[in-house]
């Protein structure tokens, strides 16, 4: 098997990260990457948001949790008040991923450059998980002011985004497939 497939069959989601941060050439790598995936008519529509100073990752982390709190929602209160709440699992880098809505296809280009983002970082030893409910709170109206200190561009909605940082635990192994995925038709 080459090594393309071997980095996408062994890819997984981490949710625990050492604190040490990535190192510059590998988060220039998983960029890269992030900006080499497809998109619709090639509008290369994202905006890439590279968090890794502490104080806006606590802060992002702290607005999350309040937002999540009051949301209503039973699942995302409970998670919101675990003591040690991490939006993004502690993860030393959290790369904001937003698309220019008068892009043909910006939610698909988007997640296109994550997943591209991701498989990059496996091959070269870095775990990462997708992080939605950011998406959730910088896209609506209590996250307007976070997203400008972001510097989210106007007119670019955030459709993903990815924690990045070195693992703290063994390669999983891949929870079962689901059956019935498939239909060829010839």
């Amino acid at each position: 098997m080459n090594e393309t497939l071997k980095t996408i069959l062994n890819r997984r989601s981490f949710r625990a990260y050492k604190p040490e941060q990535i190192k510059d050439e590998e988060l220039q790598t998983i960029l890269d990457a992030g900006s080499y995936a497809p998109s619709g008519g090639n509008t290369q529509p994202w905006h890439f948001t590279v968090i890794q100073k502490s104080d806006v990752l606590q802060k992002i982390n702290a607005t999350c949790r309040e937002a999540m709190l009051k949301s209503g929602n039973k699942t995302f209160e409970e998670r919101a008040k675990a003591e040690n709440f991490s939006i993004f699992y502690h993860a030393p880098t959290l790369i904001v991923v937003s698309g220019d809505e008068k892009a043909i296809t910006p939610q698909y280009d988007c997640a296109l450059a994550l997943g591209n983002m991701f498989l990059a970082a496996e091959s070269i030893g870095v775990g990462s998980c997708w992080i939605h409910a950011l998406s959730m709170l910088l896209n609506a109206d209590a996250g307007k002011a976070l997203s400008k200190e972001l510097d989210i561009p106007e007119g670019y909605k955030v459709h993903g985004s990815g924690a990045f940082g070195y693992k703290t635990t063994e390669h999983p192994s891949p929870a079962p497939r689901k059956e019935g995925a498939v239909t060829i038709i010839k």
